[in-house]
């Protein structure tokens, strides 16, 4: 179960900027679609700009995983991926403040014989994604496949923890906090599939020492362990926008084979490959904000310092 205490009441004074910024969310979530990406590419390089700190993870990020590009190019990615992720974050006031605007003509779903061939093996699917800046815009299609349930990671901020269980639960009968492993299992045993991300650095609880572009990175071993415990089939699955068409795109892949193998460390290293082939796809689409290499093998220095 989760050991969050309680969330305190989405109407303490404490919410009150967060409503006023859910406000302004509500409204841009009537622009039209070529007014957010006009919006997003601004706001983009204004973040840039306002938010030192997360500019300088994402660039310490980026020289780590890509060390043969040139600084010139790594600085061009950095931008590019400032506006990507700003893109995201009104991408996802869609689905969550608007949810009678219909996006499915917008979305191209990709590979989904591989998804329900897993789902009719009817021992729950798990639905392993990577934190890429498109991520809940693209719940309406996902919903329409049946018995799909998400995932999520607590806020401590009673307004904003608010806005993301209420608007995932506008698509998804299970929204799970993700230390909830106990719902996890009762959801695959009955059959249904769970989507979450398995690229987050969340510390040495749970986790092993795996290769990720080159680098030992924490790495969660749950996706072994619940694919174990149910004989659930793992099926990645990837997002993407298109900037030039306004589209966005989800893509099931084939089924993992052979997992797990009972190696949580060659399990983990095998997902950290997939991860990192589907980000060199796009590398200016994936968050790179996240301090992904914070926790460091005994005796390793900080990587962030």
């Amino acid at each position: 179960m989760s050991r969050h205490a309680p969330p305190r009441s989405p109407w303490s004074p404490t919410a009150w900027p967060a409503w006023v910024a859910i406000a302004i969310g509500w409204c841009i979530a009537r622009l039209p679609i070529p007014w957010l990406f006009g919006l997003a590419k601004m706001g983009g390089s204004l973040l840039y700009v306002l938010a030192p700190s997360r500019r300088r993870i994402a660039a310490i990020n980026l020289r780590l995983c890509f060390p043969e590009m040139s600084e010139a190019q790594r600085q061009t990615l950095l931008l590019e991926n400032f506006q990507h992720t700003a893109l995201g974050a009104l991408e996802v006031l869609l689905p969550w403040l608007n949810p009678a605007r219909d996006l499915a003509p917008r979305i191209d779903v990709v590979g989904l014989e591989h998804f329900q061939h897993a789902a009719a093996a009817g021992r729950g699917v798990l639905v392993l994604a990577a934190h890429f800046t498109v991520m809940d815009v693209i719940s309406q299609p996902l919903a329409r496949l049946g018995n799909f349930d998400v995932m999520y990671r607590y806020n401590k901020n009673p307004a904003w923890e608010w806005l993301q269980v209420t608007g995932r639960r506008r698509y998804f009968d299970g929204v799970v906090e993700r230390e909830d492993t106990r719902q996890v299992l009762r959801r695959l045993r009955a059959g249904r599939a769970i989507w979450y991300a398995a690229d987050q650095d969340y510390g040495r609880r749970h986790s092993v020492f795996a290769p990720f572009f080159g680098l030992p990175a924490a790495s969660i071993v749950a996706t072994s362990r619940f694919a174990r415990l149910n004989n659930s089939p793992v099926v990645f699955m990837t997002t993407a926008r298109d900037l030039a068409r306004q589209r966005w795109s989800i893509t099931f892949h084939p089924a993992v084979p052979d997992f797990p193998s009972g190696d949580d460390h060659a399990d983990a290293a095998r997902i950290n490959g997939m991860i990192e082939q589907f980000i060199r796809e796009r590398p200016a689409q994936y968050l790179w904000m996240h301090r992904r290499f914070k926790t460091r093998p005994e005796g390793e220095p900080d990587r962030y310092e």
